[in-house]
């Protein structure tokens, strides 16, 4: 079922915005013109992706910069962690700094879209 989701002039060229769709939160990604849907929440630890960068069709995600592919959901790659040999100030920043590595980056579930006149609409 098509649900609208957004106006086109709500997403400049490059742009993302989170929405909710039935339950389910959406990011929605105007790469060239065109639109895309896509699960709001990284595949590696959930961040928000919308927070993230958009450059050409490969969303970043702001929390460990995992990237996807929006045109597919592919996850190209996990997260990347500064090994700059900065000190970790207490023993559950440490303990996550060892979790992390060991947590798989899932691909995200793609969602089709639909152009209405200046309404998107996206199918849950």
């Amino acid at each position: 079922m098509f649900i609208e989701v957004a106006k086109t002039d709500d997403l400049a060229p490059g742009g993302m915005k989170a929405v909710e769709v039935e339950g389910k939160e959406v990011v929605i990604c105007n790469y060239n013109g065109k639109i895309y849907a896509l699960e709001r929440r990284c595949g590696h630890m959930g961040a928000p992706l919308e927070m993230g960068t958009l450059e050409d069709n490969i969303l970043t995600c702001p929390l460990h910069h995992a990237q996807f592919d929006i045109t597919t959901g592919e996850a190209l790659s996990g997260p990347i962690y500064d090994d700059s040999g900065d000190a970790l100030t207490d023993n559950f920043s440490r303990w996550i700094a060892k979790l992390e590595p060991h947590i798989k980056t899932y691909d995200l579930k793609t969602y089709e879209v639909k152009l209405e006149g200046n309404r998107i609409r996206v199918n849950i």
